[in-house]
Order: C-alpha cells, then sequence, then structure tokens
C-alpha cells in the first residue's frame, strides 16, 4: 500500500463514549480556577489520548494528528509545575511508547494565532511559547525530534509583501527550541493571496530546510503557479529520508452545501488523494474523522 490514512483530533466513536482529549475551558474560567483545574483536565485528556491510541491500533491506523488542546491554557503555566505532573508524564510516556510500538506515527497543527511572520513582537512571542510548548510534550512521549513527527504551521500572512514575511519567518524560527526547529513542517495555503508550495520551497525550504507539507484541497484553492503534479513532487524532494506526509479534504461547497465557503472541508472524502503511487502519509481532514477514513478505504480501494 503506498498510502497510509490518518485523520485529526476527534475520534466520533471514542466521543460518544465520552473519550476525548480536548477538554478545556473559557480564560474566565481559568483565571477563577488555576493551574490545579488545567491540571485535572490535562490528566483527563492524555488518559483520552492513549485510547485513542490503541483504538487507532486496533483499526490498523497509522498516522494520527494529535489535538493542540491536550493543556488547557498551557501557555500560562509550566508543566512541571502541575500538581499531577508526574502522572501526566507517565501517562504521556506510555501513549508515546505505545504508538512507536504499534507504528504510529503522531504530529501537531497548532491553531492559526501561531504566527512566525507576523511583523507584531507580542504575536511572535506568543507563537514560539505554543510551539515550543508543543515540542516538550512530543518530548515527555519521547517522539522522534524529526519531522517523522511535525509540529506543521502556515506562514499566517503575507502582509502585502511575501517576501518580507519570509525573512521574517525564518528569523524567528531561530529563536525556537532545538526540538521545535527540527520537527517544525509548513504547509501550502488556501487562499491565492497567500502562499503556494514553490514560494514555501524558494522563500523558506531553501533557507532553513524545513520539509513543506502538501494540502491537495488548498493547492486548489491557492496560487496556481504549478500543476498539481509539480508542486506534488516539490513538496516531496524536501522530505529526504522522511516518508512525506500530506492532507486531503474535499470542498464542502463543492459536495455537501453549495452554501459554504470554498475552503470549508467535506464531511465525506468524495474524491482520492492522488500520490503518483508514491509512499506517503495523508492526513485526511474532514468532518466525519475516522468515521471517514473507514469510509475511504472502502470507497477508493
Amino acid at each position: 500500500m503506498t498510502v497510509s490514512l490518518g485523520y485529526a483530533c476527534i475520534n466520533q466513536t471514542l466521543a460518544d463514549q465520552k473519550i476525548c482529549c480536548n477538554r478545556g475551558m473559557i480564560k474566565r474560567t481559568f483565571q477563577s480556577r488555576g493551574a490545579d483545574y488545567a491540571a485535572d483536565l490535562a490528566l483527563h485528556n492524555v488518559k483520552s489520548l492513549l485510547k485513542i491510541i490503541q483504538w487507532n491500533a486496533e483499526n490498523s491506523v497509522h498516522v494520527y494528528r494529535m489535538t493542540s488542546c491536550l493543556f488547557p491554557w498551557m501557555s500560562e503555566y509550566e508543566f512541571g509545575d502541575l500538581y499531577n505532573f508526574s502522572e501526566i508524564a507517565d501517562m504521556l510516556d506510555r501513549a508515546g511508547r505505545f504508538a512507536i510500538s504499534t507504528g504510529q506515527r503522531l504530529s501537531f497543527h497548532p491553531g492559526q494565532f501561531c504566527v512566525l511572520a507576523s511583523p507584531t513582537d507580542s504575536v511572535v512571542d506568543a507563537t514560539i511559547t505554543e510551539l515550543d510548548k508543543h515540542a516538550e510534550i512530543m518530548d515527555w512521549m519521547g517522539l522522534p525530534d524529526t519531522p517523522e513527527s511535525k509540529i506543521n504551521i502556515h506562514l499566517g500572512g503575507a502582509y502585502g509583501d511575501r517576501d518580507a514575511a519570509m525573512v521574517r519567518f525564518c528569523k524567528n524560527f531561530q529563536r525556537l527550541g532545538a526540538t521545535t526547529k527540527s520537527r517544525l513542517t509548513v504547509e501550502n495555503d488556501d487562499k491565492p493571496s497567500m502562499y503556494s508550495v514553490k514560494m514555501l520551497y524558494d522563500g523558506i525550504y531553501q533557507r532553513i530546510n524545513i520539509p513543506i507539507v502538501f494540502d491537495s484541497h488548498h493547492f486548489s484553492l491557492g496560487p496556481q503557479d504549478q500543476s498539481y503534479r509539480d508542486a506534488f513532487y516539490l513538496a516531496r524532494s524536501t522530505w529526504g529520508d522522511i516518508k512525506q506526509i500530506c492532507h486531503h479534504s474535499n470542498s464542502r461547497k463543492l459536495y455537501d452545501d453549495p452554501t459554504a465557503r470554498a475552503l470549508a472541508h467535506s464531511d465525506y472524502l468524495h474524491t482520492p488523494f492522488e500520490n503518483f503511487g508514491e509512499p506517503v502519509d495523508v492526513v485526511l481532514e474532514c468532518k466525519a474523522k475516522e468515521q471517514a477514513l473507514l469510509k475511504y478505504r472502502e470507497d477508493f480501494k
């Protein structure tokens, strides 16, 4: 099999059993209840993470994107200061060792507020804290400190000058922790005003040598400066000895709801990922999560 499929964050089968990794709280609750309550939620989340990874193994799923919500408001405290962190750390270690022993590739995709290319210092500072926290979680899990366990982000904005934004991204990249830098990847965008694979290759990869994640749906909506095949193979060339990982989804507007925005994801997949026979890992970014993955297997044998 040349394509190994995965899904992102929520397992709907287990969520129906109250097993989820994204229990959190609003800022006001955090301010009133503090880090101890965050610690309780984090322990619940990492216990659920292990159960999701176990479900993946039982269902031959080898690619999984973890939620960035494992630790509520994690930028506001140090992990080691949580009253129950020894228990949390043990659970993270167990989850990581089980994932590795069953051949699962785990990753993160922090949210759009992580913008290394921002011209605003406070945004960059917050981004560095957030990304380093993601890497610290992976370190506790014993995951590879390579793009095998990627932390994937977008550039986040062109700010009227793509070249200047890419220079800022590369400059601020150097401020990240060592295991953050060694895991970071960047992804092509879903707007014509943003970044194509070719732009990322010329402006990011050739400067700091981080891999490019090819997103098929974003390709259809972003800058059209290459063919699909050329963009796929250009992104592929950045992965070296590590297996290429891609994202695949379909437009909700095209297949599910004509009133939806074109960039919204459909519930299920209506087209297979075109990988030209190359071995790739593919995260399916659809609303039906693991159910879409199981249906994809049946629809596109």
